[in-house]
């Protein structure tokens, strides 16, 4: 019995890195597409266009033998469809045509905050100070690597990093909204059934937005959306579920915390990104509060 849970244990451990890891590598499929001349628009709809099977069959495997959704189930579906995957995919992906992969992540690391910061302006939800402490060390971590590379790069810096601040912010939305849904649903229906919304808007998206001929890009970019929409997006969803179910939430949170540095690394070996004493200091900062905040948000909830 103990060997059991020892190997649950350590495949929950490794799921959780994997697919933090796959996810760091969404940011930069992206930075090495948009070397091509690609939009967001066009590369975000070949993400999901590719992805948009996956998801699909992942929500009808989970609807199997299941209760058929209420009408006030699909707009709740649809609503999270739209602020989690879709808009908060959209903006992602605007911001990194303007900064590095490393800030893109530092900034997305910073949603746990975000979370709580919805359920206090929200529900009013209280903030122990130790967890306002943990908050400002991770928000003063990443100004400082914004700071330093405003001043290299200039303002579109400021932009990008609007965009993906933004980003984060609707992927907070959807956390703080899909509580209830998910113990009614199920995690794994409500992830295939809410993306599948959003790969159908990215869709829409590109019909309305571009003419058809703007489909035509170069082979090296249906490669890397091929790569983006199954390594980095519906993998990585998989292991990180399987891994919650397996160590819990909290571990699989902590384990996530390799994700900033593992896109870093990425971005130095692949892309040839920078790596200064203010991008290590920023995202030590960054680590080290959202561990401080994360360990004190599950010991108020132990309380």
């Amino acid at each position: 019995m103990a060997q059991a849970a020892k190997q649950g244990l350590a495949t929950g451990l490794l799921l959780a890195l994997v697919g933090s890891i796959a996810f760091s590598g969404k940011a930069i499929i992206v930075k090495l597409a948009y070397r091509y001349g690609v939009d967001a628009v066009t590369l975000i709809m070949y993400r999901m266009l590719f992805a948009l099977p996956i998801f699909a069959f992942m929500a009808w495997w989970a609807s199997r033998g299941k209760q058929p959704l209420s009408r006030k189930d699909w707009l709740g579906v649809l609503g999270l469809g739209f602020t989690g995957y879709y808009l908060a995919s959209f903006l992602d992906f605007a911001g990194l045509a303007y900064v590095s992969a490393s800030l893109e992540r530092l900034i997305l690391y910073l949603n746990p905050t975000l979370v709580v910061l919805l359920g206090w302006a929200l529900y009013g939800r209280g903030i122990r100070w130790a967890q306002a402490g943990g908050m400002f060390v991770s928000y003063l971590g990443v100004l400082l690597v914004f700071g330093h590379e405003a001043s290299l790069q200039g303002p579109n810096v400021a932009l990008g990093s609007l965009l993906v601040f933004l980003s984060a912010v609707s992927y907070a939305i959807y956390l703080v909204y899909s509580g209830e849904m998910v113990q009614r649903l199920g995690s794994l229906r409500l992830v295939g059934l809410a993306t599948t919304v959003a790969c159908l808007l990215c869709l829409l998206q590109f019909v309305v937005l571009r003419p058809f001929s703007a489909a035509v890009v170069a082979p090296e970019v249906i490669w890397l959306s091929v790569i983006n929409a199954t390594l980095c997006t519906a993998a990585p969803v998989l292991m990180v579920m399987m891994a919650i179910e397996r160590i819990g939430a909290g571990m699989a949170a902590q384990a996530g915390m390799v994700g900033p540095l593992s896109t870093i690394l990425m971005g130095i070996w692949i892309l040839g990104e920078p790596f200064t004493v203010w991008v290590a200091a920023g995202t030590a900062l960054v680590l080290v509060g959202i561990f401080v905040f994360t360990r004190m948000a599950r010991t108020g909830a132990a309380e």
